[in-house]
């Protein structure tokens, strides 16, 4: 089998097809009814091809746009080891419920958002208010967003935000830590941005009613 075919046939196992514009049934597309973790922006796909293998009790979801990042991950990707990932192209906006179910996601990871450090590009930033009432509205009820950054403009942007916010509660007393948590997933982003002497800040929020 080429390395196309091999490609075409993780891609049909995978990637969600959203042709048909229906909200998705995840009891139907894994097979069972497992919490959900999803995490946005996938990269290089290290952590959904290794994290899901250490964690079988749950499901894992890879939201990624660009087609290029996707084929990346196809090719960490294993058909029988990897089942309980899928990958998802849709854009986390205000129209995510149309294919997202309202709270049905347990658990919202994302790591090393592009900082667009230059002030003129702040606008660029995924995290803004639009994007937090986007994932409340597919987040379950006590669900949690893991966030870490390497920028410690970014991270007070973000906690800023969320600080405002009735609908979240941070898990950390000042809002972020420099401590790893132990079920960290350390990326080979974190190993790069590590050896060049930055280190990561980790954020911990949950979802509460308001």
């Amino acid at each position: 089998m080429s390395v196309m075919e091999l490609l075409s046939k993780k891609a049909d196992y995978f990637c969600i097809n959203m042709s048909d514009d229906k909200q998705l049934d995840f009891v139907n597309v894994f097979g069972n009814s497992k919490p959900i973790t999803m995490e946005i922006g996938s990269g290089k796909g290290e952590f959904l091809a290794i994290h899901s293998r250490m964690h079988p009790e749950r499901n894992f979801i890879g939201i990624e746009l660009r087609t290029k990042r996707i084929n990346t991950i196809l090719k960490k990707l294993d058909i029988v080891k990897n089942e309980n990932v899928r990958l998802l192209n849709v854009f986390v906006d205000e129209n995510v419920t149309n294919i997202i179910p309202a709270s049905s996601i347990d658990e919202i990871i994302i790591y090393h958002p592009d900082p667009w450090p230059k002030t003129r590009h702040h606008k660029r930033r995924l995290f803004q208010e639009s994007f937090l009432d986007s994932i409340n509205m597919i987040l379950k009820d006590s669900g949690f967003v893991r966030i870490s950054t390497d920028s410690y403009d970014y991270m007070i942007w973000i906690k800023d935000l969320l600080d405002q916010r009735k609908d979240y509660r941070s898990m950390y007393e000042s809002g972020y830590s420099r401590i790893v948590p132990e079920d960290h997933f350390w990326t080979y982003f974190d190993e790069e941005q590590s050896r060049v002497g930055y280190e990561p800040l980790f954020m911990l929020y949950k979802k509460v009613g308001m």
